[in-house]
This record gives structure tokens, sequence and C-alpha cells, in this order.
């Protein structure tokens, strides 16, 4: 079993699960197949949760089962995940079967946020299965604890009367609160200074003051982009600049993570980058050029949107020109966006709205001090013999 990638006569993209001879799962291709169609997950979610799928079916091979039985034993699931070491792949999914490591002691060989990962695609699996009728109901709560609300206080019950479901995981590990893996501000200001085009320049501060995923950057149009003070002549009544970022099909396969668009405001220094970007592009492109914001100026094919992957290959670039020991990653900028909102103390909604976060859980990550501004903020604490308050 491994994951494979279909494309559709609409030019669609999903990854889906086959087995040796090449041939598709059918109950997981028909939930990879809605998650990407009817749920417009993005193709990298399908192709995340087809390896996690493709591993649980090999589990349930090597043991002989079907997948609905290997159901029924998630939990030897998850220790083969943590401790099966992990062999050369040749699946193309990175994920080899590996032998299990026997003995106390043992390290764990996938961290606990990949074995939730995977926990998470074998329960949407299970669930859609169950509602499509090609599972037995009797599944969902071996995956799940399946509670009414008769147990809650009447107040948090809702006002219509019915009775809904709530659903909470059988299965998951705990996961430590991880600490922000941001580019400083020193690498930050070394990268602008290593970047040898005004297009570079762009594409790194909109990842380092506006927050921007690099596949929102290579996907935005420069009619997405509002420069000006004031945009109504563009029909557009958000004021000051900013750019407006939104889910699309995009030929150089970038896309917006979230379904749901958002305006981000752009400061002094992105705007200004903007102008002298535009004026490079002029020198480089005629005015018929492509309406993507960031293209390809310097190799063929000249106009043609910048893909991800070449953000990856410029800051690996840069990183070396500037002498940094590690590269900096695209995702890096955006972590150092989000924890200067809040070092400026921007509330939690804020940071959540401004990063596209769909729940404010995964911006609190941002106002966990790290070591340092802890450090910071005890220094910053005035002794009594300073205030004045301790008689001499």
């Amino acid at each position: 079993m491994r994951a494979f990638m279909v494309k559709l006569p609409s030019g669609v993209r999903y990854w889906t699960v086959v087995d040796d001879a090449l041939v598709t799962v059918g109950d997981a291709d028909a939930y990879l197949r809605h998650l990407r169609l009817g749920r417009d997950a993005a193709e990298l979610t399908t192709r995340s949760y087809a390896g996690a799928i493709a591993l649980f079916f090999r589990w349930c091979d090597l043991r002989g089962l079907h997948w609905q039985a290997g159901v029924e034993h998630i939990g030897l699931f998850m220790t083969w995940l943590r401790h099966a070491a992990v062999a050369p792949s040749t699946s193309g999914d990175g994920e080899g079967m590996g032998e299990l490591l026997a003995g106390p002691g043992a390290r764990p060989v996938r961290a606990a946020r990949r074995v939730n990962v995977v926990l998470t695609a074998v329960r949407g699996l299970v669930t859609h299965a169950v509602a499509t009728g090609a599972a037995p109901a009797g599944l969902v709560s071996l995956v799940y604890e399946v509670a009414d609300e008769t147990d809650l206080p009447e107040e948090a019950r809702r006002e219509d009367g019915r009775i809904p479901w709530r659903l909470r995981a059988r299965h998951r590990l705990h996961e430590p609160d991880p600490a922000v893996n941001r580019a400083s501000d020193d690498d930050i200001v070394a990268l602008l200074g290593a970047c040898r085009s005004a297009r570079d320049r762009l594409i790194v501060l909109l990842m380092a003051r506006a927050g921007l995923r690099r596949g929102e950057v290579c996907g935005l149009r420069r009619s997405d982009v509002h420069p000006a003070a004031e945009s109504r002549v563009l029909r557009c009544d958000v004021e000051g600049p900013h750019l407006h970022v939104a889910r699309r099909d995009n030929p150089n396969q970038a896309w917006a993570k979230s379904r749901r668009g958002r305006v981000v405001p752009l400061d002094g220094l992105v705007v200004r980058a903007l102008d002298t970007y535009e004026l490079e592009r002029a020198g480089h492109l005629d005015g018929s050029g492509s309406d993507f914001l960031v293209v390809n100026l310097f190799r063929r094919p000249l106009g043609a949107p910048v893909r991800p992957d070449a953000i990856n290959e410029l800051l690996r670039a840069c990183s070396a020109r500037a002498g940094l020991e590690v590269a900096v990653a695209p995702h890096q900028l955006r972590h150092a966006f989000g924890s200067n909102v809040a070092d400026a103390g921007g509330a939690l909604d804020v940071i959540a709205d401004l990063l596209g976060h769909r729940s404010v859980a995964s911006s609190q990550v941002y106002l966990h001090p790290d070591p340092a501004r802890l450090r910071r903020a005890v220094d910053a604490v005035g002794t009594p013999r300073s205030s004045g308050s301790v008689q001499q």
C-alpha cells in the first residue's frame, strides 16, 4: 500500500491509496476524493492523509486483518507507529514498514504529532465509510467517545431542545507545547541584505512582515494588492495599504490553506518594496505580463508565476550568502511575524485573523514567551531599592 497522486481531467489533483498492483483502494479513495472535492481540502492535505491511511492499511496487512477489523486494535497500531523502526521506503511516501523495537527505554521513532496526524486520518476514513454505508455504524464508537448533552448543565445545552452528539477522539497522544521556531530579527535583516533583487526582498517581507505562507505569496495576483491609502477606485472599502488572500486553483500549484479569505494590512516597508519591485519588473517584462504578483524575472519562462518550492530554494541561497549556520525556512518568517505581533501586544483573535487561522487555538503558541523573553521581563522589574520603597 502506498500513496499515489491522481490528476483529474479538470486539472484538479489529489492523493489516493493504491495497492502493490497500483489498484486504488476503494474505501480510501472515496474518502480522499471527498476530502479534496467535497470539502475543498488542499492537495497537500490529501497527500498527508493518503500516506497516513496507507500506513494503517499496511499494518493491517501485516496482521492479516481487513482494515475495518483493524479499527478494533487502534491501540496496538499506535504502539507500532511509535516503536516500529523506519526502514527505507520505495513507495514514495517516506514511510517504511520497519521492525518493532522491543524493551523498555527504546526511543520512539515517530513523534506524538506525527502519530496524531495518522490517527486523525484514520478516524476520518472510518466516519466517512460509516456515513456512506461502506462500514458498520459501530466503528464510530471505537474511535470516538460518543455522548449527548444530557449530562451538561441546562445553561450549556442548546435552546432548540435537540440532543446533539459530542465526539471526542478515544486515541490521542499528548503533544508537548512546542516552542515557536521563528526566524530572529537579525536573521531577517541578514536575509534581506543577501537578496539580489527587489523581487526577492519583497518575497521575504511578505512572509516576515505580513505573515503570508509561501503558497499564499506565490498565489497573489497584482489585483489582490492595494498599496494606496484609499482603494475605493478598486471597489474596495478597506482603508490603508493592504492585500487580499484568496484561495484559488493556480497553475504553479500555489494554494491558500484557509478557505476563508482575509485582508492583511501592509506596513511602509512592504509598500516601498512593492514599488521597487514594480520598477524592476517593468524593466524585465512588457505590460502584458502575467497578473500574478511574484513572477520569474531571471529564468525562463519569463513572467510565469514563481513556484512555492522556488521560495525554499531562494531562502536557502540567501541564508548561505548571509553566512547563517542554518537556512531559514519560509514558515519561520511567518512565525516571526506572529511572534512580533504578540510581543507588540496583539490580542489572540487579532493574531488569528492576520495569520488566517481557523481556530484561535492555533495562534495560542505565540502567546507563550520563550526563555529569553521571560528573562527580559524579570530584568525589567525594578527593585525595591531602585523604586525608593526601601529605607536606607
